[in-house]
């Protein structure tokens, strides 16, 4: 009995790690809110790192987090590093493209999971009111896998973007 049991929770385990195994290589997770605002007057909330505090939905995670800005002050290459408790870990931003309608943004995660991402804002004017679409992609490795069998990536950050975009709206409407 006890061998019977033995072999059914390791043909488990390896299902498991197959099913991780076939997971996608890549993530992608992606929102967006209509804002009555121009582009202009949205782009400096993202583009100026020193604004995110009033939108970003992590900063409230950890009123202690330990903030660092470098680089150019604002815009292209402007650096935001923070270290934080568990729920905010510790990362590294940079904007690393910018347009009147679009800025991207390397995003390194260093604490809990060591990862790079790829983040980019891209904003549709439409008559008095600006499309905002925050998107961040990136690699999976096979650990990231293994989670994405349980939770996915979009489940995991799609409601903090959306908490964030709908408090991007309201300061951009302030």
């Amino acid at each position: 009995m006890f061998k019977k049991i033995i072999v059914v929770i390791s043909v488990l385990i390896l299902l498991l790690l197959a099913w991780a195994a076939i997971q996608p290589s890549t993530y992608r997770v992606q929102r967006s809110i209509a804002i009555k605002a121009p582009p202009e007057k949205i782009v400096p909330l993202i583009s100026d790192f020193h604004n995110w505090a009033l939108w970003s939905p992590w900063e409230a995670l950890d009123p202690a987090m330990k903030r660092t800005f470098s680089g150019a002050p604002k815009d292209l290459g402007a650096v935001y590093a923070w270290e934080g408790n568990k729920n905010v870990g510790s990362g590294r931003m940079e904007v690393i493209s910018l347009t009147p309608v679009k800025v991207g943004i390397k995003l390194d995660f260093f604490v809990p999971v060591k990862s790079t991402s790829d983040t980019e804002f891209v904003l549709e004017p439409q008559g008095d009111t600006t499309t905002v679409r925050w998107t961040m992609s990136g690699e999976t490795d096979f650990m990231a896998k293994m989670m994405n069998v349980f939770i996915s990536m979009d489940s995991m950050i799609g409601p903090a973007f959306d908490s964030g975009l709908a408090k991007m709206k309201a300061a951009a409407e302030k």
